[in-house]
């Protein structure tokens, strides 16, 4: 009869136990939530793609609430944009990208990521859009798809039909050549993807991309394009707190209420990287790293040339794998580079010279295989880098001629026509002292006297001059018989 009693006390134990552990969770202080702010002012390239992801990827090893791109940028390299959204949509950590401060933009490649982000949010006094693909390889900007004005569109076009039809029930123009048709297709597919994975507008999407059309944050907010209007980065942590949002697959539900917000600042990474993927400044690294190489093999020293040249070529070469650059181009300056290097160590007169700095001019100018401004050398530089090969070409030259004319520095033809000075022997009475010593280019040599000149006495300290070489053995007259 007592066990029921006794397993009732421990079981009305165990509740009171579990309560006061509940009131004590509840009482608490909750942890704030952890808000990381990255900013990205300027073109999407290599080094601000790298940034990025390294630092989503902190986010989510720190376990971060809401990782918040502060975005303006004008576009950028299509790589770069991509790598960025392809950790954005695999981030298990929410991103939330915020076009700010005022007078900012997302556009070309920014619009793409405000429509990959788990939360697009503007500023007052921004701008979204302008989306249309810069075509490759140096042509011209992609035609507008509909043949007409930039203000024109499908819609404004009384004759067009649904068939796509143009005016007059003509069929409607296609923009530019097959690979930009590809092109502008392609990137019209992906950003409809990204507008139908987040819910967004995708027909803007499609004329962004076809049309470059552009919104203000009002406009964008009335039609879809974005979720919010936000005027700074504590009003955007408000506006968001309790939104559900889905995370690499997973519905996570955003507590912004306190947060704890730190201000990512960029590392020696991201600042090396923004300098040497400067198309200028890579194209200077290439430069130095091939003439230090070049001077150090035509005239080895204590190494300088060559470390220097070691250590610029593969900073130069690690930043050209990271931009859009065409192989033709570098394989044309390379190939320049080595006609020029060809022309200082064995001269061909000019033809190796000027063979090389045309095909060196034409690769640099083909070089970065892009229209972005941002991106592509500039025209000074080409002309300065040219020029100091041409001067190279001309030394070269130079030398080469001078050289022909230069009579020689060493053997038996440069000593004859020497002079030296009598040690010993040498008398007229004395014919076995026909020989003697002389000293002459530093040495003392054995010497003959020439034909026609045993009648000359030669004594000590005279001066002679050497009329000939026979082994060892120096021929020589009276230096006042020279003719």
């Amino acid at each position: 009869m007592q066990r029921p009693a006794l397993a009732g006390c421990r079981g009305a134990r165990r509740l009171t136990v579990a309560a006061l552990l509940a009131l004590a969770a509840a009482a608490a202080p909750a942890k704030a939530a952890d808000v990381w702010v990255v900013e990205l002012d300027g073109a999407i390239g290599p080094a601000s793609a790298d940034y990025f992801v390294r630092t989503l990827g902190r986010a989510a090893d720190a376990n971060v609430e809401l990782l918040v791109l502060r975005l303006d940028t004008p576009g950028g390299l299509d790589k770069s944009m991509r790598d960025m959204i392809k950790e954005i949509l695999a981030s298990p950590v929410p991103v939330a990208t915020y076009v700010a401060p005022n007078g900012s933009r997302a556009a070309s490649a920014g619009t793409y990521i405000m429509y990959a982000s788990h939360v697009a949010a503007m500023a007052p006094a921004t701008n979204i859009g302008s989306s249309t693909p810069v075509s490759i390889g140096g042509g011209s900007p992609l035609p507008l798809p509909f043949g007409g004005d930039e203000g024109d569109s499908p819609a404004e076009d009384e004759d067009a039909s649904e068939e796509g039809e143009g005016k007059n029930g003509e069929p409607a123009p296609q923009p530019g050549d097959a690979m930009e048709r590809k092109v502008l297709n392609d990137s019209v597919a992906y950003i409809k993807g990204l507008a139908e994975l987040r819910g967004r507008n995708a027909e803007w999407a499609e004329a962004t991309v076809r049309e470059a059309a552009n919104l203000t944050a009002s406009e964008a907010l009335a039609m879809n394009v974005i979720d919010l209007v936000a005027e700074d980065i504590a009003a955007l942590l408000a506006a968001v707190d309790g939104r559900t949002v889905s995370a690499a697959g997973v519905d996570v539900v955003l507590d912004t209420s306190e947060p704890n917000i730190e201000y990512v600042a960029p590392d020696w990474r991201y600042e090396l990287l923004g300098v040497i993927t400067d198309p200028n400044v890579a194209y200077i690294l290439l430069m130095i790293g091939i003439y230090g190489l070049i001077l150090e093999f035509y005239s080895p020293g204590i190494g300088v040339g060559a470390v220097v040249g070691v250590i610029c070529l593969l900073l130069g070469a690690f930043a050209l794998q990271m931009l859009p650059i065409n192989y033709a181009g570098l394989a044309l300056i390379v190939v320049g580079i080595g006609l020029l290097a060809a022309e200082a160590f064995s001269p061909s007169f000019g033809i190796f010279g000027v063979g090389g700095v045309v095909a060196f001019v034409i690769g640099s100018i083909i070089l970065m295989d892009t229209d972005l401004p941002g991106y592509q050398i500039s025209w000074p530089l080409i002309a300065a880098a040219a020029v100091l090969s041409a001067g190279v070409g001309v030394f070269a030259l130079g030398a080469a001629v001078r050289a022909r004319r230069m009579r020689g520095a060493t053997g038996k033809e440069n000593m004859v026509g020497g002079r030296g000075v009598v040690v010993d022997g040498f008398a007229t009475d004395a014919p076995a002292l026909d020989e003697g010593h002389v000293r002459a280019f530093g040495e003392v040599w054995q010497a003959r006297r020439t034909r026609g000149a045993e009648a000359t006495e030669l004594g000590k300290g005279s001066r002679v001059r050497i009329a000939g070489v026979d082994g060892l053995l120096l021929l020589v007259e009276p230096e006042e018989d020279r003719s």
